[in-house]
């Protein structure tokens, strides 16, 4: 009776063992897929994230070539408005120069023009003054 009891006893632990081995072995192919699983989260996670940075990566990249492009477009304008002042300047004063230079130039004919006409009055005083003597 002993010796049957020892037999179902070893029966039985043999029996536990190879439960225990099963088990085993179902609980580390689940654990495998367990981590397969997680790990291709995990992937799909990373790749979420590294586009998500590269978006505003790019984002933030465009933000800064619109503020460049924004600033050299101020920068050409005032560029543009210094320019046109300065032209305008240039123009003025090549207008009063100018404006001076005929004034002189016609004060200069005045002159040439009220000597002659002096010396003309002067001749006709003198032939008239002669051509009354003559009479």
């Amino acid at each position: 009776h002993e010796r049957e009891h020892e037999r179902e006893i070893s029966e039985l632990a043999a029996k536990h063992s190879q439960e225990m081995e099963k088990l085993r072995a179902e609980l580390e192919e689940e654990q495998r897929h367990l981590l397969d699983e997680l790990q291709q989260q995990m992937e799909a996670a990373h790749r979420a994230e590294h586009e998500e940075a590269q978006l505003q990566s790019q984002t933030l990249h465009s933000l800064e070539l619109e503020a460049l492009r924004l600033t050299l477009n101020n920068m050409h304008t005032s560029q543009l408005e210094l320019t046109q002042s300065n032209l305008r300047k240039e123009k003025e004063t090549a207008l009063m120069e100018l404006r001076e230079m005929l004034n002189d130039k016609r004060a200069q004919e005045v002159a040439i023009l009220q000597s002659r006409h002096q010396l003309e009055w002067e001749k006709i005083k003198e032939q008239c003054l002669k051509e009354k003597e003559d009479l």
